[in-house]
């Protein structure tokens, strides 16, 4: 009788164990997909962002044919976008493309004819309102990053995180040129 106790006990110890780091693995795993998940939302937005450039500049180029810097560098930067696979690469030409926006939208204002061009403010709405899921996003990425990081560091979890060879992933972080605002000049 005791060594069918014996048993029972042993064989519940070990299917508690078992249960235990099969739930930890199962959340790791989470982690992991759902930081994955939200750059892929922020890289769907960013390519949206990228397909409209062209419509952007097409219009634009009608009225501004001597800022054709920013223009070049507005397409150049949505063809390196689009023709790079590297995530650590399509944030820094994220970046780069918002400046350059910025800098395009600041000439823009320059321009009465330009800005009073139905399809150019009909495009300069849906960019902006690009930009603006594009922070919501970010917001979401930074959060489920966080939540990783966390997760891998907690104790048990980052015993088998290490064994899985989980890393600490990086936060999207706004550069001191994004932050700096200068105000609306006219």
């Amino acid at each position: 009788m005791n060594q069918t106790v014996s048993i029972v006990i042993a064989v519940f110890v070990i299917i508690s164990v078992l249960a235990f780091f099969i739930k930890l693995y199962n959340q790791l795993v989470m982690l992991k997909f759902n930081v994955e998940k939200a750059y892929a939302n922020i890289d769907v937005i960013l390519k949206q962002r990228a397909d409209e450039i062209p419509d952007l500049v097409q219009v634009a180029k009608k009225f501004m044919e001597y800022e054709k810097d920013i223009l070049s560098r507005l397409t150049e930067l949505r063809t390196f976008y689009t023709n790079t696979e590297d995530p650590d690469r399509k944030t820094e030409l994220a970046n780069e493309t918002s400046k350059a926006l910025r800098s395009f939208f600041a000439v823009s204002e320059n321009y009465p004819e330009l800005i009073s061009n139905l399809n150019f403010i009909e495009l300069q709405k849906r960019i902006s309102g690009l930009e603006d899921k594009i922070a919501d996003r970010r917001e979401f990425f930074n959060d489920s990053v966080n939540l990783y990081n966390i997760g891998i560091h907690e104790f048990p979890n980052m015993i088998l995180a290490g064994l899985l060879g989980y890393r600490d992933r990086t936060l999207l972080q706004v550069s001191d040129q994004e932050k700096h605002y200068e105000g609306v000049q006219f």
